[in-house]
């Protein structure tokens, strides 16, 4: 396996747990998602919608710089809202980082809370980690990973059908 080298930055906020603020492995850069906490107070910056993209695309561009790269190289990127109706404000100030005469936008998911929590009435958003790999030379990805029990909780309906239809 290739050697995976961590990325920390005091410009971004720091892991609060057993993760890097990012991964630099095979030549992509792999960020952990980012929330909008101002770096030097560790609070969440003030202000709506707007304030907080912009403080969580200046978080990730700290923690791509330092591994490295920058937002210029980002391929995908994924987005959660808790409120779709906060899209366009939020698109305005994300595309404000991504200038199409710069270079071509990300492709991009972006996903709201109240859907998330809408499919058959019982998943939750969970916090889950987003992951943004970048090359050197040039590429981003990012991916979202599922974490929680909504798996097992499967697994246990369908044994709980398996016993009743035998």
């Amino acid at each position: 396996m290739q050697d995976r080298r961590p990325v920390s930055t005091p410009n971004a906020p720091g892991a609060i747990g057993p993760y890097s603020q990012a991964i630099v492995h095979a030549g992509l850069v792999w960020c952990s998602g980012q929330v909008a906490l101002d770096p030097a107070k560790g609070e969440l910056v003030p202000g709506g919608i707007e304030e907080q993209t912009k403080q969580v695309l200046k978080n990730l561009g700290s923690v791509l710089a330092a591994a490295g790269s920058s937002l210029e190289r980002v391929i995908k990127t994924t987005v959660y809202l808790q409120r779709m109706d906060d899209f366009t404000k939020m698109n305005a100030t994300y595309g404000s980082f991504f200038p199409p005469e710069r270079s071509a936008p990300p492709a991009r998911a972006t996903v709201g809370r109240e859907a998330a929590q809408g499919r058959a009435g019982r998943d939750r958003l969970r916090g889950r980690p987003r992951e943004v790999a970048a090359t050197p030379s040039g590429a981003v990805r990012t991916r979202s990973s599922r974490s929680g029990a909504g798996g097992a909780g499967r697994a246990r309906r369908r044994s709980a059908e398996s016993r009743r239809a035998a």
